[in-house]
C-alpha cells in the first residue's frame, strides 16, 4: 500500500457513498457516512464505518465489515489509522524495533528504506525528565541539564529516527507532555489530504490518547508494536465494540471541579463495567462542559476501563480549536464535514446505545481518588475518616512517628505526612479553570501569611508552556512560587513515577517507619508507581494539592479543621482560600488567548539550541554501540526464519510467577526509580554506570537487557510462587526449589529448555499500555499467561510478543497453581496450524484439567501467534511484498 493510500483507502465507490465537499473553493471527496448508517448510529460507529467504507477492497469482506459496524456485531473490522503518537520512553523502543526491521530487512537482500512510515507519525519527548530539584527558581533549568546527561544516547538515536525516516516527526523535550501537546495543537479532528476529507482517526502508545476525544477525535492507545504495524500500513484488527452512552444533565455546581467530576466518572464506570467498550457522551449536560473538562474526563478512559471516552463535535469544539490557534480553514473543514457526517451534537437526536448510564453534573461534589487506585474516589468530607481506615490496611501495627528537622527547626510528623504534592500530568495541566484556582488558592493563601509544610516536595510540571505563559501574565507564578510550586520542567514527571528522591529527613523517616503520602494531580496512583517510599498516593485537583501542601499532612478534615494560622493566631479555612468562580473566569478570559498557543507552538519540532546540536547519524540504518546502556539492538527477529514454525501445545511449564487480581503494568514493567540490590541495577553498574545516572526504567526502554532484568521486578509486587516476599523474587524449581531473582530464574529454564508460564487472576495487565509489560516476560521466555481476565491493550501487547493469553472459565489461580510448585500443561493450541482458532484449550496442572479460552478474538491476531509475533509477521510481509 501506498503512502497515500494508506490514509486516503482504496479510493473504491464500491458501494456507491462518495460525495462532494467543499471548503474555501476546494473541492474534497469523502465516503459519505449519511448515506447507510440510521440516524441513531453513535457517533463513534460512525466514525468506524467511514473508516471500512473508505478502505472497502471491492469484496464480500469489505461488505461484511461494513455490516459488522452497521449491525453492532459480527466479524472483526480492520481499522486504519489516519496518525500514529508515541511518546519517548514508548517510542524509544518503537523506533528501536523499526531500526532492526531496517536490519533484517537489509540482512535478507531486501530495501531498508521500505521500512518507513505510511502514515504519519509523531513523538513527543516528554516522560525523561525527573524531579530531583524542586522548590528553587533553576529547578527546571537544572533538571533539564540532568535530563539531556542522561538521556543524551536516546536523544542521538531519536534525531536518527526524526532525519532518516519519513512521516516521521519529534517534539523535542521541553515543550509539553503529549496529550496536551496533541490536544493543543498536532491534533486535526478532520484531516484534507489528497483531495480526501478523512477523520483524524489517532492510535497512540500511550493509553491516554483517548485526551484527545474530548475534542471530538476517535483514538486510543495500542500496544507500541501495534503501533509500528500501523505505521508500516498494516491494519489493527478490531471487533466491534459495544457503545455505552453516558447522558449527562446539569452544570457542575460551584467549588467542584473537572478533577471532582471525573473521579466521579471513574467510580461510576469502573462500577457499571465499561472494560473493551466504547463510551460516548450525549445529552444537554455535554454542552456545558467546554473542551478542557471534557478532555480532562477523555484522558482518564483507561482508569475506567473503556477503549474511549468520546465527546461530539459542537461549537464548544470549534471555539476551542480558535482558542488554541487553528486555521479558519481547517476549523470551516471541522464544522462542515462534522455537519455532513453526522458527527455533529445534537442533544435532540435519539441515538440508540448498548447501554445507557445517567448523569447529573450538579450532584457532583470534592473529592480525592485513592489510596492506590483511581476508581476508589474518597469525597472530601470523608477524607481524613477514610484514610484512617486505609492507613490500618497498610500497616495494621501501631502508628509511628518521627522528628525530622529542617530549616533549622525540629518537626514531628506522623503516618499520613504529605512527602509529594505535585501539580503534574496533562489530565489537569491541559484545564485552564483548575489551574487558575490553584494560582488563586496559592495566592490567598501567601496573603494569609500560610506556607506549605517543610517537609513536603512541591513541584509544578505543567503540560505545555502555555500554562507558565498564562500565569504569568495574570501574575500567579510568584504566589505558587511562595508555596515552592516552582516550575520543576515540562513533562509528565511524578504521575509516571520520575518524582525524583524525597527530602532526605522524609526517607528517613520512612526508614523508621512512618507511612507517607503523595497528593498529585495525574490520572494513576498506582501502588509502588508514584514513589518507591511513598505508600500510598491520591489523585486530587491541584487546587486541593496546593491545600494539602499547606496541611501536610492527610490525616485533616479539611472541610473543618484549619489549614495553618494567621500571624495573629487566627484560624485560616480552605473554603476562605477558595476562590469565587468569577474571579477564576474573568482572569481566564483576560489572559488564556490564542496568540498564547500560537507562539508556544510556533515551531513545535525544532527544539532548543540542545536539541538541535545533536550529531546524527546520516544512514539508513542506524549504527549501533555495542557499549550503549540505553539502546541495543533487540533480538526479537535473531533466526527467525523465512516460513513461520509450527505452534506446539506447552508441555510440563513451570510457573514463573504467580498472581492476584489488578496486576499493572506497572506491576509487571515498572516506569521508576531502578533500585539498588536489583538485577537491572546490578547489570548497569557492572557496566560502568554510576548511582546517580541509573536513572529510571521508562528511560532505559531502549535497551532489553534492562528491560528484561525489570520484568516483575516492581518493588511492591506479591509473587505467590515464593510466598512473603516482595519484589522480582520467586523459586527456581531446578535448584531445589531456592529463592532467587526472577530474571534468573528465567535464565536457567531458558537455558534448560523449560517452558515458562505466569499465572493471575482478574484484570491481568490493566494500567498504561506498557509494551515492556508483553516483551520482558516473552524474551525471559514466557510462553503464555493463564488468567481469569485481561486488560485490552495488554491483551494484544502479549499476542504481539507471540504470548499466548489464556483465559480460565470457572477456575482461578488459585485452583490451577495452589502452590506454584505445578507443572504446567496448555493442550489445543496446535488446532492453531490448521488455520483455525481453537475455542477451548485445556489446561492441566498434573492433577487436574481446566477448561479456558485462548483469547484471539481476531484472525491477525491468530496470525501473529503462528509468526511467533508482529515483528516477524512483518518481515515476512515486508520482503514478500
Amino acid at each position: 500500500m501506498s503512502s497515500a493510500a494508506a490514509l486516503t483507502g482504496t479510493q473504491r465507490d464500491t458501494l456507491g457513498t462518495q460525495r462532494d465537499l467543499v471548503v474555501q473553493g476546494e473541492h474534497l471527496r469523502y465516503h459519505s457516512v449519511t448515506a447507510l448508517a440510521p440516524n441513531t448510529m453513535p457517533v463513534t460507529r460512525r466514525i468506524l464505518l467511514e473508516n471500512t467504507l473508505r478502505f472497502h477492497d471491492g469484496t464480500s469482506r469489505g461488505d461484511d465489515q461494513v455490516r459488522a459496524v452497521i449491525d453492532g456485531g459480527g466479524p472483526p473490522v480492520d481499522l486504519y489509522p489516519s496518525r500514529v503518537f508515541l511518546h519517548d520512553t514508548n517510542g524509544v523502543p518503537a523506533l528501536v524495533d523499526l531500526a532492526a526491521l531496517r536490519d533484517a530487512m537489509a540482512a535478507w537482500g531486501g530495501d531498508p528504506a521500505r521500512v518507513n512510515p505510511m502514515i504519519p507519525g509523531e513523538l513527543v519527548v516528554d516522560h525523561s525528565v525527573i524531579a530531583d530539584t524542586f522548590g528553587t527558581p533553576d529547578a527546571r533549568q537544572r533538571n533539564v541539564d540532568l535530563e539531556y546527561t542522561r538521556n543524551e544516547e536516546r536523544y542521538r538515536f531519536l534525531r536518527w529516527g526524526q532525519e532518516s525516516l519519513k512521516d516521521f516527526a519529534v517534539v523535542p523535550p521541553g515543550t509539553g507532555i503529549m496529550h496536551q501537546v496533541n490536544l493543543e495543537r498536532l491534533a486535526r479532528v478532520v484531516i484534507a489530504e489528497s483531495g480526501w476529507a478523512v477523520p483524524d482517526v489517532c492510535l497512540g502508545t500511550d493509553s491516554h490518547t483517548t485526551m484527545v476525544n474530548g475534542l471530538g477525535v476517535l483514538g486510543w492507545g495500542v500496544g507500541g508494536i501495534e503501533a509500528e504495524a500501523a505505521l508500516l500500513g498494516q491494519s489493527v484488527s478490531i471487533n466491534v465494540p459495544e457503545v455505552v452512552g453516558v447522558a449527562l444533565h446539569g452544570v457542575l455546581p460551584t467549588g467542584s471541579t473537572a478533577t471532582d467530576l471525573v473521579l466521579t466518572i471513574t467510580e461510576l464506570l469502573r462500577s457499571h463495567g465499561v472494560i473493551g467498550k466504547f463510551v460516548e457522551f450525549f445529552g444537554p449536560g455535554v454542552a456545558n462542559l467546554p473542551v478542557t473538562d471534557r478532555a480532562t474526563i477523555a484522558n482518564m478512559s483507561p482508569e475506567f476501563g473503556s477503549t474511549c471516552a468520546f465527546f461530539p463535535i459542537d461549537t464548544a469544539t470549534l471555539h476551542y480549536l480558535r482558542l488554541s490557534g487553528r486555521a479558519e480553514t481547517q476549523i470551516e473543514l471541522v464544522e462542515k464535514y462534522a455537519k455532513a457526517q453526522g458527527l455533529w451534537h445534537d442533544p435532540d437526536r435519539e441515538l440508540r446505545f448498548d447501554a445507557t448510564v445517567e448523569l447529573n453534573l450538579g450532584a457532583v461534589v470534592p473529592a480525592l481518588a485513592g489510596p492506590s487506585r483511581p476508581e476508589d474516589r474518597v469525597p472530601l468530607h470523608e477524607a481524613r475518616q477514610r484514610f484512617s481506615v486505609a492507613i490500618q490496611n497498610v500497616k495494621g501495627d501501631g502508628p509511628a512517628t518521627a522528628t525530622v528537622r529542617l530549616g533549622g527547626h525540629d518537626h514531628e510528623i506522623r503516618d499520613g505526612a504529605v512527602a509529594i504534592a505535585a501539580i503534574t500530568s496533562c489530565t489537569n495541566t491541559s484545564n485552564p479553570e483548575v489551574m487558575v484556582t490553584a494560582g488563586l488558592l496559592a495566592r490567598n493563601a501567601v496573603r494569609a501569611g500560610l506556607r506549605s509544610k517543610p517537609w513536603v516536595k512541591t513541584t509544578l510540571s505543567p503540560g505545555s508552556r502555555v500554562v507558565m505563559d498564562y500565569y504569568a501574565r495574570a501574575g500567579l507564578v510568584e504566589d505558587l512560587e511562595s508555596l515552592g510550586f516552582f516550575l520543576t520542567g515540562y513533562g509528565c514527571m511524578t504521575c509516571i513515577g520520575a518524582s525524583g528522591p524525597l527530602i532526605d529527613e522524609m526517607s528517613r523517616a520512612v526508614r523508621e517507619g512512618v507511612v507517607v503520602v503523595s497528593v498529585l494531580s495525574g490520572n494513576r496512583n498506582f501502588e509502588g508507581r508514584i514513589q518507591p517510599e511513598v505508600a500510598m498516593n491520591y489523585l486530587a485537583s491541584p487546587p486541593l494539592v496546593v491545600a494539602y501542601a499547606l496541611a501536610g499532612t492527610m490525616d485533616i478534615d479539611l472541610a473543618t479543621d484549619p489549614l495553618g494560622h494567621r500571624a495573629d493566631g487566627r484560624p485560616v479555612y480552605l473554603a476562605e482560600l477558595w476562590p469565587q468562580s468569577t474571579e477564576v473566569h474573568d482572569i481566564i478570559s483576560a489572559n488564556v488567548t490564542a496568540d498564547l498557543f500560537t507562539t508556544a507552538y510556533h515551531d513545535v519540532f525544532a527544539g532548543d539550541d540542545r536539541w538541535r546540536r545533536i550529531e546524527v547519524a546520516n544512514s539508513e540504518l542506524f549504527p549501533w554501540d555495542p557499549s550503549s546502556t540505553y539502546v541495543r539492538r533487540p533480538p526479537y527477529l535473531d533466526g527467525v526464519s523465512r516460513e513461520p514454525q509450527p505452534v506446539n501445545d506447552i508441555r510440563d511449564a513451570r510457573v514463573l510467577v504467580k498472581l492476584g487480581d489488578m496486576v499493572t503494568t506497572d506491576h509487571i514493567s515498572p516506569a521508576g526509580a531502578i533500585t539498588s540490590g536489583t538485577p537491572a541495577w546490578e547489570y548497569l553498574a557492572a557496566r560502568g554506570v554510576s548511582r546517580r545516572d541509573v536513572n529510571t526504567y521508562a528511560s532505559r526502554r531502549g535497551n532489553h537487557e534492562v528491560m528484561m532484568r525489570g520484568a516483575f521486578a516492581n518493588v511492591r509486587l506479591q509473587n505467590g510462587v515464593a510466598p512473603g516476599t516482595r519484589g522480582g523474587r520467586t523459586l527456581n524449581f531446578l535448584a531445589g526449589g531456592s529463592e532467587t531473582t526472577i530474571f534468573d530464574a528465567a535464565a536457567a529454564y531458558r537455558a534448560a529448555g523449560v517452558p515458562m508460564v505466569v499465572v493471575a487472576g482478574r484484570d491481568y495487565g490493566g494500567g498504561s499500555s506498557r509494551d515492556w509489560a508483553a516483551k520482558g516476560p516473552a524474551l525471559l521466555g514466557v510462553r503464555a499467561v493463564v488468567a481469569r481476565s485481561f486488560e485490552r491493550i495488554h491483551r494484544s501487547n502479549l499476542i504481539a510478543m507471540g504470548v499466548v493469553p489464556i483465559e480460565l472459565v470457572d477456575a482461578e489461580p488459585d485452583d490451577v497453581a495452589p502452590t506454584g510448585t505445578e507443572r504446567i500443561s496448555i493442550t489445543g493450541l496446535e488446532a492453531l496450524n490448521t488455520g483455525a482458532v481453537p475455542a477451548r484449550v485445556v489446561v492441566d496442572n498434573g492433577h487436574a484439567r481446566f477448561a479456558a479460552v485462548p483469547r484471539l478474538d481476531t484472525p491477525r491476531e491468530a496470525d501473529y501467534i503462528r509468526h511467533g509475533g508482529v515483528m516477524p509477521y512483518v518481515l515476512r510481509h515486508l520482503i514478500a511484498g
